[in-house]
């Protein structure tokens, strides 16, 4: 037993972490913010979708609350402490990478705009499509600092300047 438990311990480890990854404190905390509010604009929404009689409709509704709980269930795993699995699911989505879970998110939001386009739609997922965006942008990277970037391009107008001088020599 032991030795799977190592063994678990190993990949963990291998995989990034969001501190790794370049996210700071206060972002991890606002993507999860926003996933949660995601979650809760989601699932009043799909509870409004389906009242109606349009099968589109009350599909895009399921859909939106089944994202709800998926949302729920990845970001504040807390809050559904009935699940037996919640913790793990938790453990296992903070292994991803930004880069996937702003696909997941964005995905899981798009779906239920695709299947009926109203404005309960749109508007119940946009924050779960925010929480997906704001992923995407921590994928990207922080921005580098104005005296690196200067240096860089001053490395490149010397190098052009040099390779400019070098054919204007070899015409003369």
């Amino acid at each position: 037993m032991s030795g799977a438990g190592g063994a678990a311990a190993a990949s963990a480890s291998s995989l990034p972490s969001a501190q790794e990854e370049g996210m700071t404190w206060w972002y991890r905390w606002l993507c999860r913010l926003s996933g949660v509010l995601g979650a809760i604009s989601c699932a009043i929404s799909g509870l409004f979708s389906c009242i109606t009689v349009h099968p589109l409709n009350i599909a895009a509704g399921v859909w939106m609350i089944i994202n709800a709980f998926i949302l729920l269930l990845c970001e504040a795993p807390f809050c559904c402490q009935f699940v037996e699995f919640a913790n793990t699911m938790a453990e296992k989505v903070d292994q991803l990478r930004s880069w996937q879970k702003a696909a997941f998110y964005c995905g899981m939001a798009v779906v239920p705009i695709v299947i009926s386009l109203t404005l309960t739609t749109l508007l119940g997922n946009a924050i779960a499509f925010a929480t997906g965006v704001l992923y995407g942008l921590s994928a990207l990277g922080k921005k580098g600092d104005a005296i690196s970037y200067a240096r860089i391009q001053q490395q490149r107008q010397q190098a052009d300047e040099e390779k400019l001088t070098g054919s204007l020599e070899g015409e003369l």
